[in-house]
């Protein structure tokens, strides 16, 4: 019996739950997988230690922490036990005992509990070894998150005198101030997918740029917004994966998207990669785009050659090598 772990579902927050179902349905069928869905929110003392008696409980032959909840480890057998980890955002915590914490509860103990740890992209396997130098790094594997099936191909003329620009993220790595810099007086329409923020707003104001806000999207509202958009601009200066690379890529959307962090490894060759601080290369990386179409086709046809490998029996296919992995050694 596999058991998958998962945190107590978050309002508005259930992109890992969802990749985890996906992979669920892709697995073998004579793989038994059970979810654990942890009782309480992981916030405070108290509810993490009731989470950890529930962990010990629930255990069972190959025990997989999905993401999130790293310090489950702590309750789980080694031998037996398999450690998700998306990103190292947590560890840019402003509060010094409050990074100190996480550092120890959420890497390092759930590191060095776990048998093995996969995470998602080969940027963030890196991040992980360089903040545990110790640890051995064929302990660390990348298994790539898979491309939610509900994303297809949905062609769309490209609008080159006014397109429709799809930005995903307003946290401070999302880099929306200077990716709106470089749209200021480009003849354009975006759509922000993220939550609202009053400063932000501010800022298409006083840049000119019309705009609209989408929140809370359902999973055919999100492949709508991509289809009705002409490219996506996806600027980052970090990411533990880039999933909005894919999601357009998969839909047929030409992407620029950074030169750095898991971005490239992620889009591939289909995509135009600009430098997330330099204002003008983001300006140059879109106008090349709508002004070239050759360049843009072959991008969404390199885009679309891309997905496959993220496809989810790929990805599955490479979950229960590692669960086959735990049940051939003692």
């Amino acid at each position: 019996m596999i058991v998958h772990f998962h945190r107590k579902p978050h309002p508005f927050h259930y992109s890992i739950e969802q990749l985890f179902e996906v992979i669920r349905a892709y697995l073998p069928k004579e793989i038994e997988v059970r979810k654990a869905v942890c009782p309480y929110p992981s916030r405070g003392i108290w509810p993490r230690v009731k989470n950890l008696i529930f962990a010990r409980q629930a255990r069972g032959d190959i025990n997989h922490i999905t993401g999130d909840v790293h310090y489950l480890a702590l309750a789980l057998p080694r031998q037996n036990t398999i450690l998700t980890i998306h990103d190292l955002g947590f560890l840019r915590q402003s509060n010094p005992l409050a990074r100190l914490l996480l550092y120890w509860f959420w890497l390092k103990l759930p590191v060095s509990r776990a048998r093995l740890v996969t995470t998602i992209s080969e940027a963030t396997r890196q991040d992980i070894l360089r903040h545990l130098p110790a640890c051995p790094p064929e302990k660390v594997l990348v298994i790539p998150n898979p491309v939610l099936p509900f994303f297809r191909p949905i062609p769309k003329p490209f609008d080159e005198a006014c397109p429709i620009i799809l930005l995903v993220g307003a946290k401070p790595n999302k880099n929306l101030l200077r990716m709106l810099e470089a749209l200021e007086r480009i003849p354009c329409r975006v759509q922000l997918i993220g939550e609202r923020k009053t400063e932000i707003a501010a800022l298409f104001t006083e840049k000119k740029i019309p705009y609209t806000w989408l929140e809370h999207l359902h999973p055919e509202e999100l492949v709508q917004t991509y289809a009705a958009s002409d490219l996506l601009l996806f600027a980052s200066t970090l990411e533990g994966f880039g999933m909005p690379i894919l999601e357009a890529q998969t839909v047929g959307r030409p992407v620029v998207t950074s030169n750095c962090s898991s971005m490239p490894e992620v889009a591939g060759a289909g995509a135009c990669l600009v430098d997330p601080y330099d204002v003008a290369s983001i300006r140059a990386g879109v106008l090349k785009v709508i002004g070239d179409a050759g360049y843009r086709e072959e991008l969404v046809r390199l885009g679309k050659e891309n997905v496959k490998r993220f496809e989810a029996g790929v990805v599955a296919r490479q979950y229960f090598e590692i669960y086959s992995f735990f049940t051939s050694r003692p």
